[in-house]
């Protein structure tokens, strides 16, 4: 038995890119800032806020529930699964992505209320004031 699952709780970096593949097949990518505050130890040591990014790829409704309802800032569930690939850039060079294919998103806070309804695999809360 294995188990690929991922579980982020994060802000959007910026607009997610939409692109339509095929015929009317969505993929949307956008970047996931998660953030560990800042703390100090008992002997007076600071440790700095720590952020993490993560790139996020989502495919058909969700891609279009993000397309529609998802923007720059807005805090984020995102549930899915860590995949990594290998592409050749503009100069030759083979590189390596790690990515997360959602399974799941949800708006924990955003510029306006959407309808639950918007997505069977994406559902979204008001957002909070």
């Amino acid at each position: 038995m294995s188990l690929n699952k991922v579980m982020l709780i994060g802000n959007v970096g910026r607009e997610p890119e939409i692109k339509y593949v095929d015929t009317n097949l969505a993929v949307a990518r956008f970047s996931l800032a998660t953030s560990e505050r800042a703390y100090t130890l008992k002997n007076g040591t600071q440790v700095p806020e720590r952020t993490e990014w993560h790139r996020i790829v989502a495919w058909r409704e969700t891609a279009q529930f993000i397309e529609k309802y998802v923007h720059s800032g807005d805090k984020l569930y995102v549930e899915g699964q860590l995949r990594t690939r290998t592409y050749t850039d503009k100069n030759g060079i083979e590189r390596s992505i790690t990515e997360v294919m959602t399974e799941k998103v949800e708006r924990l806070s955003g510029k306006a209320a959407t309808p639950p309804a918007a997505n069977p695999n994406a559902s979204a809360t008001p957002a909070a004031k």
